[in-house]
């Protein structure tokens, strides 16, 4: 049996508990000699690097579609502290760092989030769908990623069709971020936009594409654990050069993760050792 967190047992100390944790977290940001990317611009640098789209509204929560809209407008608050955000060469981008005031005037509403494993209505819930996609960003750029974390469980199934498994990247202020930072010579800048039903996010620079990226999945398995049907997939990203055309092949990770939803009945899910 899995012994519960102080916390889980007694409900009432988590506030303290995460007002505790956000002071040491960016206690350690100040002393860590990072230099942290905030400056936004109106204005865009001239070269694209990589687009993507997200679908904000997911039909499959499970869950009152009130939450979804309370997603959007979550979505919509912090994107008003990342959108235009410079990352000059040497700065580090951290998702917490820069969306730490965006309730500041106007709160967050209750969205849909995973807590101790289990999806519950949270204050400020769906952000990760924004640490999702500037995640995949990215991974099609020269930016060093230095903090990643995945999900520990999916309990909702995805929006997208086309699925590629391992490239989430969850955030809990105070606990997990995500962070990246420009070892290059190269400014870059991040750009949000929406329409009603979907989040637009660009990455641009003050020079030219130098690279091609293609993320994928070397393999991907289901297997049962312990009653879980646990997903297992390493995800690999290919560069090439847009100079000399010389490819190169990379593997990120194994990313394993707990699937609590029900999979389409034709995947095959094999037994666990």
């Amino acid at each position: 049996m899995t012994r519960k967190r102080v916390t889980e047992r007694f409900p009432w100390l988590l506030p303290i508990r995460q007002a505790q944790r956000k002071i040491f977290f960016y206690v350690g940001m100040r002393l860590d000699k990072n230099t942290y990317a905030q400056t936004q611009k109106k204005a865009h640098l001239s070269h694209e690097i990589f687009e993507t789209d997200s679908q904000m509204l997911n039909q499959n929560s499970g869950f009152d579609m009130k939450y979804q809209f309370n997603k959007v407008h979550n979505l919509k608050l912090a994107a008003k502290k990342i959108n235009g955000l410079i990352i000059r060469p040497g700065e580090v981008f951290s998702f917490c760092y820069v969306t730490r005031k965006a309730d500041k005037k106007e709160p967050y509403r209750d969205g849909l989030s995973l807590v101790n494993g289990e999806i519950t209505r949270e204050y400020g819930g769906g952000l990760c769908q924004f640490s999702n996609m500037l995640y995949w960003m990215f991974l099609h750029t020269q930016l060093t990623i230095v903090e990643r974390h995945g999900h520990e469980v999916e309990a909702i199934p995805p929006t997208e069709s086309e699925y590629l498994a391992g490239v989430d990247a969850t955030v809990a202020e105070g606990w997990l971020d995500l962070k990246v930072k420009n070892d290059t010579t190269h400014t870059y800048q991040i750009v949000i936009d929406f329409d009603s039903k979907t989040m637009y996010g660009k990455i641009l620079s003050d020079s030219t594409r130098c690279f091609d990226y293609k993320i994928y999945n070397q393999s991907l398995r289901y297997v049962r654990e312990k009653g879980k049907v646990v997903e297992k997939s390493i995800v690999m990203r290919q560069r090439t050069s847009r100079v000399s055309g010389q490819t190169e092949e990379e593997r990120l990770y194994e990313n394993t993760c707990i699937i609590d939803y029900p999979l389409p009945v034709n995947i095959e899910i094999s037994e666990g050792v």
